[in-house]
């Protein structure tokens, strides 16, 4: 009787902890909005920094007010360029409150590529399938059924640089600034032959750009050159152990460099790589634990600055 009672108590214990934190990952976390600080050294010597907002995964719905206002605000920070890694909205009436939540930083150059929910609204699936290897999970193929071609005229008129498979040059605070990118690598749009080729030395610096930071995509842009990478995607792993990390990348990047800035090397290159956890979820899995939502300000330096981190 005594382990019985023992047993019931823990199962009891484990079940009310398991409640606690759901409610904690739906009800909190996942509006719990912050923004990451790095500064990465790729710059020319003698240049002054470079302040590059890294916006990715919003997932907008129209009546994320908080998310709409919070990205709003981050027109304060002043940066000097704006990277959006796409996945920006999950409903067909999204595009309008997305225009809002960018604001001011719509005013400000900027570059963009596409994810699979630019293009496609999300479906409930089966969350146990986010733990089979990328290769290993299925799309189901469709037409678009998201406005995103609104979306893409919406951006590219107020000036901001479609980078889907294309390369773009943009002149940023007097320096010269050389991009490449790619559509979704998640549902295989992208399409790296159509930007291949070694970086230009005459640019003060080379970005490359995608949304799913696969690994044939980061060694395109690795072996070409490119000394900075920022991608998406990956929600930073979504749902987190403390202490050990994401369980999933739901592509074929290590766990270890789900989120925040690391190395990418391919062929005796390496390059910086920031992956953002972004801002958002699915609408059928709201929930984040261990893994906040985030944006990124980059700091961008001198190469002889060391590279250090905020959080």
């Amino acid at each position: 009787m005594s382990f019985a009672r023992t047993a019931l108590k823990t199962t009891a214990a484990v079940t009310a902890l398991g409640a606690a934190c759901v409610a904690y990952a739906a009800g909190i976390e996942v509006r719990w909005y912050t923004l990451r600080r790095f500064t990465v050294p790729v710059l020319p010597e003698g240049t002054a920094p470079l302040k590059v907002l890294h916006l990715s995964d919003l997932h907008l719905m129209p009546t994320q007010e908080r998310k709409i206002r919070w990205v709003n605000d981050l027109a304060a920070l002043e940066p000097d360029l704006v990277v959006n890694t796409g996945d920006n909205i999950s409903n067909e009436e999204s595009v309008r409150p997305l225009l809002r939540a960018y604001g001011d930083l719509l005013d400000l150059p900027g570059v963009f590529v596409f994810g699979s929910n630019d293009y496609w609204k999300p479906h409930f699936k089966n969350p146990g399938k986010y733990l089979l290897p990328a290769n290993k999970q299925r799309h189901k193929p469709h037409g678009p059924d998201l406005p995103f071609e609104e979306m893409r005229r919406a951006f590219t008129g107020a000036g901001w640089t479609d980078l889907n498979n294309a390369k773009a040059t943009l002149k940023v605070n007097g320096l010269r600034l050389d991009f490449a990118g790619t559509d979704d690598p998640h549902i295989r749009r992208d399409r790296y032959d159509e930007v291949a080729g070694e970086v230009d030395p005459a640019a003060d610096l080379s970005i490359g750009v995608t949304h799913a930071p696969y690994q044939r995509v980061l060694n395109g842009f690795v072996g070409d050159g490119y000394p900075l990478v920022l991608a998406g995607h990956t929600h930073g792993g979504q749902l987190a152990v403390p202490v050990y990390g994401a369980l999933v990348t739901n592509c074929d990047l290590d766990t270890s460099r789900v989120k925040g800035l690391s190395t990418w090397g391919y062929n005796g290159r390496q390059a910086d790589l920031h992956v953002s956890a972004g801002l958002g979820t699915s609408p059928y899995a709201p929930v984040r634990f261990a893994c906040r939502p985030e944006a990124t300000l980059l700091t961008l330096v001198p190469r002889t600055n060391p590279i250090s981190s905020g959080r």
